[in-house]
């Protein structure tokens, strides 16, 4: 350490003291809240610290300098867990050396973080954490930390030790003789997107630390660092030989807080650069939206008796799916069995398409049920799925009389109710149901990241899709997509590409299907369903099964009532379809591409499916999660395991990520090694202003490859039986 950096942190320190004199209580102050760094994730500048964020906080970044550009998606997933996902854009090179098929692209690294709560600050400890970047990419800027962070007054202390990227000054040990990265092995396996753990921990390592100060004006905050890293291992200095010399170890910045909703951030690093950030965040458990709905039925306690003669049953049904969500119900009314001791009831069968709350539906249908001013002991609510009866749930007439005139204190529903696995229907139906046809439209988007030949590819269009039930058992069903834009034609991965691969392209003709194709039906399919016994549920289906493949297939499901677990086998015989044909298959497996002058392979037709186990932890380290296990063969005909792990928030929104591993070998895959992604499903009533169990899913795709790929059939028989085991719905917030 020189002279000039002794002088600049003893007068950093010097400032910092005689503000923290000022400033120590912490009443006096502005609430510290964590910021993120420029890799994403809470941290300093390039200094990752002991600090995460409140479990929801869900981040979108940009950061900006001379060498890179890092997009990043942070996300508090769990209390004791942070996620990132980050692309960063390396302005000195390209994605390739062929500008036939990379052209101006810059070369794109992806890389995942994860970060692990070890302690929660206290009087005397630090909030601890130990971290992992760059773990899934090809180790760019891979390093491990263990980092610890002490709050006082305004300020924010921060020490820790690096090792790898965030270690390469190896002021703790290492012999920078061996190497930049004082011997360890910074190659990447396979086609790179692989964990390489076994170099975890090795090589340099630094220590590093750093303040972060909360002014007194509350949106301001400073920070400086003492940076672990030298950046003679950076890849513009080694695969270009550009320089990006370090004339300073302290980092200085400055962030400013735009709100709750974001912030912008300016700092001095390396001594000679400057880097510029900006920040969009919001809360996953924290969204609430206002819904402008139907006033809930007042309940008369005293009213006329009526008779089922004399009462509208009509004008009923219409008020159990304007008020209650229950669509096109079926009403049936049993008498007292004075021999078996059955009660008498009303018995409605409707699917629930309004509240994911569910007892709030019980309630709405209870009240409006109650005033029809027929006398029965129970009400009893089938609701279904797709026809097919989900769960019943009993409610006690005159306890529910008791709750809807808050005869006791806290009086709810779930104090007169029991839901159960349907039983039968009994009695005389007064109210069918007679609209077996639907139809809609929706605006959809599909997107990839970080393709050598665009950083963005993308399509936005309409799809209209229409359905008709043949009884109660059998639906035909249809779906339509019209392009509006897309950016396709920009994807050259037609042939064999330069990485080698030759596998049957299941996934990656995907312009040939969108941008050649502005108006095609997507979907064009019968489907049969049933449930049988108690716990079983099935379907079988057949016709034009998605965008690229048709063929037949069926699923059986078993999923005991109120049980936390499920098993389910899929099995599908199916072919490409054919994409300059509406209504054609391919019948060759090698096709010719004129445009290439290549010949590639398509699926003539093969067999496809998966036994998947689904679970949801009763454990309190993973709260409102669920894992679901497939294994199994896929489209291009390799066989293996795909694990999806999804976590759902208090507002209802899902966050989930998913991999698949194969029998192909990391060169046969192509660039990324294996198949993985990540999504966000949001419920539909918390961007509109009326209550919906519909819900909308943003997925990120690092690269579409053709290893690992799954039918996309148009039902799961899991979430459909949601109301079983309520997870897609349990979470309720407006």
């Amino acid at each position: 350490m020189n002279k000039s950096h002794i002088f600049k942190l003893s007068a950093i320190t010097l400032a910092l003291s005689s503000m923290v004199n000022a400033h120590a209580d912490e009443f006096d102050s502005p609430v510290f809240m964590p910021s993120q760094s420029d890799f994403g994730g809470v941290g300093l500048m390039q200094m990752p610290t002991g600090r995460v964020a409140k479990e929801g906080e869900f981040t979108l970044g940009g950061t900006f300098n001379n060498e890179y550009h890092h997009y990043t998606v942070s996300l508090q997933l769990l209390p004791w867990m942070e996620t990132t996902i980050r692309y960063t854009l390396v302005q000195d090179l390209l994605y390739s050396g062929d500008e036939g098929f990379s052209g101006q692209t810059k070369y794109t690294d992806k890389g995942i973080d994860v970060k692990f709560r070890l302690l929660e600050e206290s009087f005397w400890l630090p909030e601890t954490s130990i971290g992992l970047r760059d773990i899934g990419g090809t180790g760019l800027f891979d390093g491990e930390y263990i980092a610890a962070s002490k709050h006082w007054g305004p300020l924010d202390l921060t020490l820790g030790i690096g090792w790898g990227y965030i270690g390469n000054s190896a002021n703790l040990r290492g012999d920078k003789s061996a190497g930049r990265d004082c011997g360890r092995d910074t190659t990447h396996s396979g086609k790179g997107g692989q964990v390489d753990y076994k170099r975890w921990f090795t090589g340099c390592a630094a220590v590093f630390g750093g303040i972060e100060y909360q002014t007194p004006w509350a949106p301001l905050r400073l920070k400086a660092e003492w940076d672990g890293n030298d950046y003679k291992s950076d890849f513009p200095v080694t695969q270009k030989r550009i320089t990006m010399p370090q004339d300073s170890q302290v980092n200085l910045g400055a962030l400013y807080r735009l709100g709750s909703w974001g912030d912008m951030r300016l700092s001095y690093e390396r001594g000679n650069t400057w880097t510029f950030g900006v920040n969009l965040k919001t809360n996953f458990n924290d969204l609430s939206t206002t819904w402008f709905d139907e006033p809930k039925t007042v309940y008369a306690s005293t009213k006329k008796e009526a008779t089922i003669s004399t009462t509208d049953w009509q004008r009923v049904k219409e008020q159990l799916a304007t008020n209650a969500g229950y669509d096109d119900a079926a009403i049936y009314i049993s008498q007292k069995d004075d021999l078996t001791g059955s009660p008498s009831a009303i018995t409605i069968v409707g699917n629930q398409t309004k509240y994911r709350n569910r007892s709030e539906a019980h309630e709405r249908a209870a009240l409006v049920l109650a005033n029809s001013g027929i006398n029965v002991d129970e009400y009893r609510l089938v609701e279904t799925s797709n026809n097919q009866p989900t769960t019943q749930t009993r409610i006690d007439a005159k306890q529910f009389a008791k709750v809807a005139n808050h005869e006791y204190v806290n009086a709810k529903v779930e104090d007169a109710s029991s839901t159960t696995t349907p039983t039968s229907v009994q009695g005389r139906q007064v109210a069918n149901k007679d609209n077996d046809f639907d139809w809609g439209i929706a605006p959809t988007l599909q997107q990839s990241f970080g393709s050598p030949e665009a950083f963005y590819l993308f399509n936005v269009g309409v799809n209209a899709n229409a359905s008709y039930w043949l009884g109660n058992h059998i639906e035909a069903s249809g779906s339509l997509y019209i392009n509006i834009y897309d950016n396709y034609d920009q994807f050259k991965y037609q042939g064999p590409p330069p990485d080698g691969t030759d596998l049957k392209r299941v996934r990656t003709l995907v312009r040939s299907y969108i941008s050649d194709n502005p108006v095609r039906v997507d979907n064009l399919q019968l489907t049969w369903m049933d449930r049988f016994g108690d716990n079983f549920y099935s379907q079988a289906y057949g016709g034009y099964l998605e965008m690229m493949f048709g063929g037949i297939g069926g699923e059986v499901l078993y999923r005991p009532m109120n049980s936390n677990w499920a098993v389910g086998f899929d099995v599908n015989y199916v072919k490409q379809r054919d994409p300059d044909s509406q209504f054609g298959f391919y019948d060759q497996e090698r096709q010719f591409d004129p445009s290439t002058g290549r010949y590639f392979r398509v699926q003539t037709g093969t067999l496809t499916g998966h036994a998947s186990l689904y679970y949801t932890p009763q454990w309190s380290l993973l709260p409102d999660s669920l894992l679901k296990v497939s294994a199994g063969q896929y489209l291009t005909e390799d066989k293996g395991v795909t694990i999806d792990f999804s976590k759902q928030f208090d507002s209802g929104v899902i966050a989930g990520a998913f991999a698949s591993f194969t029998n192909l070998s990391a060169e046969e895959f192509g660039e990324g090694s294996f198949t993985k992604g990540f999504y966000v499903s949001i419920p539909f009533d918390l961007m509109t202003v009326k209550p919906s169990t519909n819900r909308a899913t943003i997925s990120w795709i690092p690269l579409t490859r053709d290893g690992g790929q799954m039918l996309n059939r148009k039902y799961g028989l899991y979430q459909m039986t949601d109301a079983r085991s309520p997870w897609y719905s349990r979470k309720v917030t407006n």
